[in-house]
């Protein structure tokens, strides 16, 4: 029977190790564990996979503690971090990593809880194996097409958003200046508030991003800026191996008639595409995203608790989260002076 093992190798001995499997993202490698473990004050957690001496794969994750109560995510819905899970040999079943993980969890690392969302996991995977899941859908897009069928396979008011950003003058800029984080920052603040919501992280985070994975090359910002100047419009996307994906696009909502987000989406395709990307994962199913030509996919997101009372507080903290969201927004609407409709 297989079984999860921590290891205590250092990021250089887990990006050599992890440089051997196909399947490994960017959400995988050290750079962003760091990233994570800043954010969220959390503690990585590296293993192997053995049956018998047999190494199987490996897996990545943190724990959190939340009154003194540990919890594994790999990852944790809140981190900025859509996938994680499993490296495995190609001819070891996902699903026998998903059987090691309650002893592993619940047993060495001592937690009352854990969550996985893998890219390359199907129902097939967890079938039968206890805890709950949910469907979380993306659409991907094939990069290794040329670029005419790429733009072609978008819909035509997506083409023509692309060309009418280009006629107004929207330039796309690569950035890594300082002023990133606060542009990003403002133009979600403002993005969210249409939505009567407010962030729930800040600029902090980008710079934390920043900080840890612009070294590696695996971060790509972009800047969307009118005829004036002016930026109206961020983008961050990450990539390693076969995928990139969509991290975060923000603008502001006067400049929007300018169409910079479909520009910096185009803009992100085609320069990931020449470094040899295969796959553009837009993290996400919103109307938005399906206009660029993706299939739809989905991959379960699962949850196993100790606890029924912890697996329903878990199950519940979207909802919670939105209403904490919403409740900051009106608050802060009308502590303005500017009553909320």
């Amino acid at each position: 029977m297989a079984r999860f093992d921590r290891t205590n190798l250092d990021s250089i001995g887990w990006e050599r190790t992890l440089s051997a499997f196909p399947d490994r993202v960017v959400f995988q490698t050290p750079a962003w564990l760091s990233f994570v473990a800043e954010t969220q004050k959390a503690e990585p957690v590296l293993a192997v996979l053995k049956e018998g001496r047999q190494i199987l794969g490996y897996f990545t994750g943190l724990i959190v503690k939340r009154l003194g109560l540990r919890f594994l995510g790999s990852p944790l819905r809140g981190w900025s971090t859509p996938y994680m899970g499993f490296n495995l040999l190609p001819s070891t079943p996902r699903r026998i990593a998903v059987e090691a993980m309650s002893d592993f969890a619940f047993g060495e690392l001592g937690c009352i809880h854990f969550e996985v969302v893998d890219s390359h996991m199907t129902l097939n995977d967890i079938e039968g194996l206890g805890g709950t899941h949910e469907m979380s859908s993306t659409y991907e897009i094939d990069l290794t097409q040329s670029e005419d069928a790429l733009f072609h396979r978008m819909s035509s008011s997506c083409r023509n958003e692309i060309r009418q950003a280009e006629r107004y003058g929207v330039s796309i800029e690569e950035a890594t200046d300082e002023d990133f984080p606060q542009d990003f920052s403002n133009q979600f603040k403002d993005v969210l508030a249409k939505q009567r919501m407010v962030p729930m992280f800040g600029a902090s985070r980008v710079r934390a991003l920043i900080k840890h994975l612009l070294p590696t090359g695996r971060l790509l910002l972009l800047r969307a800026r009118d005829p004036a100047g002016r930026c109206i419009a961020t983008g961050v996307f990450v990539a390693t191996n076969e995928a990139m994906f969509f991290w975060g696009g923000t603008s502001w909502r006067q400049y929007q008639k300018f169409h910079p987000n479909h520009a910096l989406q185009w803009y992100a395709m085609r320069y990931w595409k020449k470094r040899g990307i295969g796959i553009y994962n837009m993290v996400g199913i919103k109307e938005f995203k399906r206009q660029f030509g993706g299939r739809q996919t989905a991959v379960p997101a699962i949850r196993q608790s100790k606890y029924r009372l912890i697996s329903f507080l878990r199950a519940s903290a979207p909802k919670a989260v939105r209403r904490a969201q919403y409740l900051a927004w009106r608050f802060k609407t009308v502590a303005g002076g500017n009553h909320p409709q």
